[in-house]
Order: C-alpha cells, then structure tokens, then sequence
C-alpha cells in the first residue's frame, strides 16, 4: 500500500526544479549539476513519483500551440444538485479530457477537452458529456489559438550556478515548448510513442521500443524529430499542494481584436500565468493562473488590468477541487494517483 507523506523537502524541490529544465538528463548528469550521487537522485525521484508529489510525462504538441490537428474547447459544465462528484468521476476516466475542475461561480465543472477535430467535439457532447446522469447545461468555448502553453509552475529552487549547469542539459527538450508544433497529427508509430512518454517522460530508449513494438533506432530517430519540430511538450510536475502555488483560476476576459496579440504576450508573462487561449463565445480570451493562495486573486487581476489596458475581466472561476490535471488524475488529498492516457487520436469512437 502506497503511504500517503505529505513531506517534500527542499532537496526534492530542488530535483524537481531540474527535471522541469532537462527532463531526460541522465542521474550521472544531474548529480554533476547538483551534488548529490546519482544513487542518491534516482531513489530521491522513485520516492516522490510512488507517492504521487511528482510525476514526468508529455503532452503532445499539438495541445500546446494551437495546432489544427486537434479541436480544443474549455467546457463549462452546470449539473443537479449532488452529482458533481459522479459526474467529475466519469470525466476523469475519458482519454479526451485532459483537465477537470469543480469550481466556483455559475458553472460547477469545468474542463479542457481535446478531440481530433470538429465533428469528433460534437460527438463528445451530444453523445458522451450530454449522456452523463446530472448534467444540466453546458456552454462550450472553442479554442481558436494558444499563447502560453500548459507549463506547470516552475519552482525556482536551483542557485544560479546550479540553473547554469542544469541548462546546459536541457538541449533539444527544453526548446521544444518554444517551436511550432506540426501541422497535421501523429502517425500510429508516434501516437505509442507519446502515449508511453506521457505514463513516464524518462522512459529509457530501450523500453519505449518495446512498448512501441519498433527498433530503438527508429525510437530515437522519432524522438528527435518530435523534440526539434515541436510535437511534443515535456511536463515535470509537482503536485499543487507541495508547489507553492496550489490555487488555481480561469479568468474570463474581453479584449479588442486588434490587440489581442500584444496583450495576450503581455499576460503570457506575468509570473502566475500558465496558460492563454484565445476562445469562441461571449470573451474571447481565457487566462489559467496558478496562485498561492486565495487572497492574492485581487492582486493578480489588478496586476493583468494594469500591464494590458486593453484587457477587461469579466468572471473568474476559482478551483475548488482538481480531479485531474493534463490527463493525471488527483486523489481528494491533492497527490497524484495515476494516468488516462491522452490518446486523443486513438479513443474517439467516431474518428
């Protein structure tokens, strides 16, 4: 039976910090950059991995930056009174719903789906979600761009000559959160391949060829080409009660047209942010944030409406639960407790 210690040290913050920059660097690579021996670095990262405060996977690229070969759409969900648990737990369980939320304000739940195009969201609502016991209404908003991809927070627990040693590792993976992700999806070869990095972004070459049934040559081929051209986005994440920033928020919020690109840029870089999508419907701009507690909420939207003038917030949504986080489900305590494989090209019934 898995112990549930909610003890995370500074050192294993540390060791997150890193993976987060270089996620495939090597435990010989990282003790050069952080002093603890290798031995020391792996048992350190078992630990924290087999109680659920951290976990590495990916997401393929194509969620993070707007690429046509998904439709994406943030949903918020209405339901009776006294199903939202069931109703977030049959959620939780869809490959396609990557991110579930019981929250404040005039919606109980809201999710982030992703489907393989139109005609498969349509599918997902009129015969999945709109099916679900209890659920009343639903309004759905289309992502129609992506600003900031889904990182998680980073933990700034590395000295500077500690990051400068760490960056040095980090090589193709850490540039690829930053390049264009490709324009159509995945072949099947790929598809396996994310989908056995997303259960563990540090598999090894030699286990990802088995579990994708092909040579480790043609492994680390593809695995390049994913890297270099953006077809994938690596995730070293901690669970949110042991990050320092465990509250999360949407924020709806209206911008004019023509300056829509300077100032979802200038969201992009405010410290809290983690996501922006520009969407269809009523706003046109939704903004994730991740805060450390409840109270710095008015601090954060002052600090959006000072940098963007253009910018004007109309609701927020306050998280009240995560029940699962970038395909990772979140046991009531916070912690991780497994994975639902985001295959989202290989699990629509339709597609």
């Amino acid at each position: 039976m898995r112990t549930r210690e909610s003890t995370v040290s500074e050192a294993d913050l540390t060791l997150i910090h890193a993976l987060q920059i270089a996620p495939r660097a090597s435990w010989a690579q990282l003790s050069a950059a952080l002093g603890p021996s290798a031995d020391t670095l792996a048992r350190r990262w078992s630990r924290l991995t087999a109680r659920g405060h951290a976990w590495s996977g990916v997401l393929p690229g194509a969620l993070t930056t707007g690429s046509p070969a998904v439709c994406a759409a943030w949903i918020r969900i209405e339901c009776t009174a006294g199903t939202v648990p069931a109703i977030a737990g049959r959620l939780v369980e869809d490959p396609g719903t990557l991110t579930v939320h019981h929250v404040t304000g005039d919606a109980d739940l809201v999710v982030y789906t992703a489907q393989p195009d139109a005609a498969a969201l349509d599918h997902y609502l009129a015969e999945r979600l709109h099916r679900l016991p209890g659920v009343r209404a639903t309004r759905t908003h289309v992502v129609t761009g992506v600003y900031c991809p889904a990182t998680p927070p980073r933990l700034d627990q590395l000295t500077p000559h500690q990051l400068r040693r760490v960056r040095a590792l980090s090589g193709r993976a850490a540039r690829s959160a930053r390049a264009a992700a490709p324009g159509g999806a995945p072949d099947p070869v790929d598809q396996r391949l994310l989908l056995a990095l997303a259960e563990d972004g540090r598999t090894g070459i030699a286990a990802l060829a088995l579990r994708v049934g092909t040579s480790e040559s043609t492994v680390r081929r593809r695995l390049a080409r994913l890297e270099s051209d953006g077809g994938l986005l690596y995730r070293t994440e901690v669970a949110p009660r042991d990050s320092g920033s465990p509250v999360w928020c949407l924020i709806f919020a209206d911008v004019p047209p023509d300056q829509m690109q300077p100032v979802a840029a200038a969201v992009s870089r405010l410290r809290e942010t983690r996501t922006v999508t520009t969407v269809t419907g009523p706003h046109n701009l939704f903004v994730c944030a991740w805060l450390g507690r409840v109270e710095q909420l008015p601090e954060y939207t002052r600090k959006l409406a000072c940098k963007t003038p253009g910018l004007r917030i109309t609701d927020t949504l306050l998280s009240l639960r995560g029940h699962k986080l970038g395909g990772h489900v979140l046991a009531p305590d916070g912690l991780r407790e497994r994975l639902v494989p985001p295959d989202i090209w290989g699990s629509n019934p339709r597609a």
